[in-house]
């Protein structure tokens, strides 16, 4: 045993690339073919994405247990295997009949749960899991609470039935999408990144922004826009870009601090920037029943809100303390690196994804011909510039690669979430906590709204954006659209605030990893976060208010939602720049800060006001002005 222990980490490797290969290859094929009957496709994908799970993120490196725990994961697997494949087999009789559960069908739903829960364990901590766990035990033993809370109770024969031998549970539809369309946007994205678009979404950064006012992080803020909108994970992205980013802004004389906030808080806007976004929208677009394209649509404006507070913000922090430009030989070397053949790939893949998106087609054959579409150019830019083919092999395959270990994290994430969907489902929790809400703010939109984010922020902490939104959208989305809030609406407010919830203390992830990179104190990064993202925590308040923003309503209404914004944007940013009008913190925040709040309300007196009062600011506090030394405000230690 212990010899073969001994092997297994090479053994591990060979079968992961292999075992990642033949994912990608079913990905493509279903994308473009059709997918298999809905429970065959998922629990054939499930199954692979474990085998490769268990592989790549073992119990035990090795050590005194490492045949324990070696033995522990091939029980692991043989269980879901099982699992997995009488579902295969039985998917027709699944389908058309009721199936009662027996005593293996309990044992085989025990031990893939047990297997989702270990490997979401491994993959993205301890949170989630949890999580699900909690909703484990309220259904086990929620009939004991008094009140609204508790349940009718439910044994483990109707608990299996319903998780493992129906469409509703562990095959529900979060599963479904992660099969088909997200799992092909995930090999659209390993992909484009390995074709070189990380380097080259940093090089068109320097290029823009190396010689502007604050140009390193602007530069930070755009490559991470770029970088994310494609990575769909902001915690992934800050290590990725934060890297390179986090030491040149450092490098330059920005605060350890205020360079790690700008990191986090770029790379968390990109699961909000069009047109890729993160997972989540996929999924918002099957909750809400609209076409993906619309949900990208809607996401524009509040995505250029985001980005253009943190970039107005940023350059009048560098307009104030007088920070340095990126140096000229780095904007040099950028330029110089940049070519036709490293574009290609990109604006093929991107192009062939949004022909086939407005051409009509579904979004997981849109993706894998955007794939076919960027790697087209690649390699024909490699043999024109008489490239090593093997090198550019080894691209391809290790973007395959990349792709079953994203899929990992990803497709293990949501089946979990498809449990615990299930089980709110199955008890009315989430129904029972939209109606108390509703209860408690009554008929006022602002305090129903302000609950459901407090309840989003909370339940989203420490767990990953895409597992978050399908969480607050189950309990406060039904909250919020019961008091008259359209549907896309509800889903954008809840998918905003699931999404900041990472660089919101205490438990904000993508903060820990930037100030780690950074060497400095979280708690300073993450006040520094907050407030150069403070916009993102109004923003979603005036979808509720402005149906315009999600580009809804007449051109009227467009109209005023971008004049609305474009105040709000400039007014925030003025304030948390540390901006004095006539030298007096006060009169600014007199000034922007009843002018932002008057932008939020609909009424387009308000809008006046608050447009005339920003003006006002604009031309006597003169904010843009370059001031040599350093103020206080947003300025970190």
């Amino acid at each position: 045993m212990s010899s073969l222990v001994a092997t297994t980490p090479r053994i591990r490797a060979t079968a992961a690339q292999a075992l990642a290969l033949i994912i990608g290859a079913f990905i493509v094929w279903t994308a473009i073919a059709g997918p298999f009957p809905a429970l065959v496709q998922r629990a054939s994908l499930l199954a692979m994405v474990i085998s490769l799970g268990l592989l790549k993120f073992p119990l035990s490196p090795g050590g005194r247990l490492g045949p324990l725990c070696f033995l522990v994961d091939g029980l692991l697997w043989a269980g879901s295997m099982a699992a997995c494949g009488m579902v295969v087999m039985s998917a027709e009789s699944i389908m058309t009949t009721l199936p009662y559960a027996d005593l293996s069908d309990i044992a085989l739903m025990a031990i893939l749960t047990l297997t989702i829960l270990d490997l979401s364990r491994r993959t993205v901590g301890l949170a989630f899991p949890l999580l699900v766990v909690l909703g484990l035990l309220y259904v086990a033993f929620g009939d004991r609470i008094d009140g609204s809370l508790g349940h009718r109770g439910f044994d483990l024969y109707f608990v299996t039935e319903t998780l493992l031998l129906s469409d509703i549970g562990v095959w529900g539809q979060l599963t479904g999408i992660a099969a088909t369309v997200i799992a092909a946007f995930v090999l659209f994205g390993a992909m484009l990144l390995r074709t070189g678009a990380g380097a080259t979404f940093m090089d068109l950064a320097v290029i823009v922004a190396g010689r502007r006012v604050g140009g390193a992080a602007k530069i930070a803020t755009l490559s991470s826009a770029s970088f994310g909108t494609v990575n769909g994970s902001a915690v992934a992205n800050v290590a990725t870009t934060g890297s390179m980013t986090i030491p040149l802004m450092k490098k330059i004389g920005y605060p350890a601090p205020l360079a790690a906030a700008v990191e986090a808080v770029a790379s968390t806007g990109g699961q909000i920037t069009p047109p890729i976004l993160g997972a989540a929208a996929f999924i918002m677009a099957e909750m809400v029943g609209v076409d993906y394209l619309r949900i990208a649509l809607a996401a524009l404006l509040p995505a250029a809100m985001f980005y253009g507070a943190a970039l107005l913000t940023i350059h009048l922090i560098a307009l104030r303390r007088n920070l340095g430009f990126v140096p000229e030989e780095d904007i040099q070397q950028a330029r110089q690196s940049l070519s036709f053949g490293r574009l290609f790939p990109i604006i093929g893949g991107i192009g062939g994804l949004m022909w086939m998106l407005t051409d009509g087609r579904s979004v997981g054959f849109a993706a894998s011909f955007g794939v076919i579409c960027m790697l087209i150019p690649f390699v024909i830019a490699d043999l024109w510039a008489h490239r090593d083919i093997a090198r550019t092999g080894r691209s391809l395959f290790q973007g395959l690669q990349d792709a079953g270990t994203g899929l990992v994290v990803v497709f293990i994430m949501l089946a979990g979430a498809q449990i615990l969907v299930s089980l709110l489902n199955l008890t009315g929790v989430g129904i029972t906590v939209s109606a108390m809400t509703v209860e408690t703010g009554g008929e006022n939109l602002f305090l129903v709204a302000l609950i459901a984010a407090v309840v989003c922020l909370i339940l989203g902490m420490g767990v990953p954006t895409t597992a978050a939104y399908v969480l607050v959208a189950s309990v406060m989305a039904p909250a919020l659209i019961a008091i008259s809030i359209p549907p896309l609406a509800a889903h954008m407010f809840v998918f905003y605030f699931a999404t900041i919830s990472v660089i919101t203390p205490p438990l904000c992830v993508a903060v820990f990893v930037a100030a780690s990179i950074a060497d400095t104190s979280w708690w300073k990064v993450a006040v520094n976060a907050v407030r150069l993202g403070a916009v993102t925590y109004i923003v979603p308040f005036m979808f509720l208010t402005h149906p315009g923003i999600l580009w809804s309503g007449s051109a009227l209404d467009i109209g005023e939602a971008i004049l609305s914004g474009l105040i709000l944007v400039v007014c925030v940013s003025v304030l948390l720049s540390g901006c004095k009008m006539l030298g007096s913190w006060v009169i600014s925040v007199l000034i922007f800060g009843i002018a932002a709040v008057c932008v939020v309300f609909p009424s387009s007196v308000l809008l006046g006001i608050g447009t005339g009062l920003c003006l006002i600011g604009l031309v006597i506090g003169r904010p843009f002005r370059k001031v040599h030394g350093i103020g206080s405000g947003m300025d970190a230690p």
